[in-house]
Order: structure tokens, then sequence, then C-alpha cells
């Protein structure tokens, strides 16, 4: 192999966190015995991790953003500066076993399809159980919900190895760690920095499958991550984050006419979850739900220059994607018929 081959560089996005900051950089150091190149992307940090990492490992590159540009923004600011030919995105809150990045670069290597491969994701929390982002591999239903070998809503199981011999074919690949090709990454135009957090790659790796590429899982390689950090879980802009950029997916990498045929659908799974969030008085989730669709509302721009670049780039009939998905509703699913567990939407 030659040493070209596996030259990466690994883009960490960055904003507060001086702890976190140093723990991923300690364990990341000592995961690996690759030559790895390491890009520090800080979105206008307010405390002192920035000096942190300058005197305590001199041999990042930081790149200083003069504002928080989310981590979309964060990692194409990183990703414009790589020169190698793989890139691997990783959260700064997560720890590594050893030898996993040499293990997503045999896979990745190992099929030429392959554009985008994840690492097992485990709690730092809990260590047993998976971890919520991407567990052991992303999947998502045709309405545009996602959800994960190992965690299904709020549901996350314990890993008992269940999932490692499935088919390593996901359709999307956790933001908290991939290894990608930088050029297909380039080509299928980076992260959508209107998304600023949650479910950006989802829709990226969307758009590299319509180039025809795939995504992949490597159970093998390990890694734990604190899930929930940088915005908690019951925060209201992360609700209204997953809402909207769901909504802008699905209404942008679809077909015209099935974009037609779906999306009132799923307009109709948002409006019973609007109904059961009054029920349940989740204000929270109420108001989600009616921005995500008042932003939609008023954005046909973005989604027709969505749409542009997707088809632009598109190499596969949407039959392909369609394929790769759950064909039915992930939400009901769980809630009306007791999917709780992968092996259950298996069945």
């Amino acid at each position: 192999m030659n040493h070209a081959d596996t030259e990466i560089t690994v883009v960490i996005p960055h904003y507060n966190g001086e702890d976190l900051l140093r723990d991923c950089f300690a364990s990341l150091f000592r995961s690996t015995e690759l030559p790895i190149r390491v890009i520090l992307i800080d979105n206008a940090s307010t405390d002192g991790s920035v000096a942190i990492v300058e005197k305590e490992f001199p041999s990042v590159r930081i790149i200083k953003l003069d504002r928080n540009r989310g981590f979309a923004g964060g990692c194409n600011a990183g990703i414009q500066a790589v020169t190698t030919p793989f890139v691997l995105i990783l959260n700064n809150d997560t720890i590594h076993e050893f030898g996993w990045i040499e293990r997503l670069l045999v896979k990745l290597q190992s099929d030429k399809s392959l554009a985008v491969v994840q690492p097992k994701l485990l709690s730092y929390q809990d260590r047993e159980y998976f971890d919520y982002s991407g567990a052991c591999g992303g999947e998502m239903d045709i309405f545009g919900f996602p959800f994960a070998r190992g965690r299904i809503v709020e549901l996350v199981e314990k890993d008992e190895g269940q999932y490692d011999h499935l088919s390593d074919r996901i359709f999307w690949a956790s933001g908290t760690a991939f290894l990608a090709r930088t050029d297909v990454v380039k080509k299928a135009g980076l992260f959508d920095e209107s998304f600023f957090a949650h479910m950006e790659e989802l829709d990226l790796q969307w758009r590299i499958q319509l180039m025809g590429h795939s995504i992949a899982i490597e159970p093998n390689a390990v890694i734990w991550h604190r899930s929930g950090f940088t915005l908690g879980a019951e925060s209201p802009f992360k609700k209204y984050l997953n809402h909207r950029n769901s909504l802008l997916m699905l209404s942008s990498n679809y077909r015209f006419l099935l974009t037609l045929y779906i999306f009132p659908i799923r307009l109709l799974l948002d409006y019973l979850a609007l109904m059961y969030s009054i029920i349940k008085w989740d204000s929270g989730r109420v108001t989600a739900i009616i921005k995500a669709h008042i932003w939609i509302l008023t954005h046909p721009g973005k989604i027709y220059r969505k749409r542009k670049l997707a088809n632009s780039i598109r190499s596969v009939c949407d039959k392909k994607i369609i394929d790769r998905l759950y064909h039915g509703s992930i939400a009901l699913g769980f809630y009306l018929f007791g999917k709780r567990r992968f092996m259950d939407i298996l069945k």
C-alpha cells in the first residue's frame, strides 16, 4: 500500500469545552499508528480551549472562524483545507479504541463504490449501550425520519453484537465520526450550512448516494461518544432543527413527482405529532414543528437551489434510493405497532 493511499486528515469542529477537547486529542493520538493530519476548526470559542491545543498538541492545525458557523460550517471550513485523499469527520466529545481508524480505512479501500464508513458508536456515559447519535449505522424511512441499528426514536439498545453481522450497507453514517473520500464529499457539495446542526450528514450522504456511491458500517471500529453534549436532548432549538432539517432534506433530494407523493404524507405525520405533543403538553415540540413548517413555506428559493444541486450530480434513479430505505413510517411503527428494536423492523 502506497503511503499516499493512507493519508488521512481529521477535521474536528469545535465550540468551547476545554476538557472535552483535551480528552479527545489525547485519545485520538493514542488510538492510531497512521501519520494523520489534524485540523481543529474553532467556531469562535469563548473559553481557553484553543490555547490548550496550541500548548499541548502543537501538531494540530487550527483554523479560527470569526463566528459560530455550527457543525456544518465548521466541517466545511476544514474540508476545504484538506488535501489528502481521505477525510475523517470527528466530534470533539469522543474517545477512541486503538486501531479504529485503520479498520475504517481498510473497509473504505475494500470497495471502490464505498464513499463513507462509520465506526460503531457506543455511549460514553454507559459503555455497554449504543450511542444515540448513530449506534451501529444509520437508517431512514421514506418520509425522512432517521433511526439507527440500535436506536429507534428515543429507545437505545444494549450492544450485544446483534448488528455486527448484518449487511454492512447503511443509509447514513453519523457526523459523530465517519471516514470519507475527500473528492466525493467535495463533488457532492459539502455540508449544507443552513442546517447548522443535525441531519446535515444525512443530507450530504443522500446526495453522495445519488452520485452512485454507498455508505457502510465497520462494527469492528469502536468509539465512545458523549451524546447530546452540545445541544441537550430536550433543547427546543434541537427539536426545531430536527424537524426543519428533515423537511428540507426530504423536499430537496427526491425527484419532483415522488416529492409530490411523499411530502403530503410526511406533513400529515407531522400534524399527528403536533396533536400528540399538544396532548402531552410538550410546548417545545409544538413550537418546533410550527416554526419548522413556517421556515419551509418561506424558503422556496433555498429548496429550489438544493434540488438543482441534487439533480446536477444525480446518476441513479430514486428507486435505488428507496430500496435502501424503510418503506413504512418508523414513528408509526414505534408508537402504534411496538417496533422497539431494529430487529423488529427486519421482520
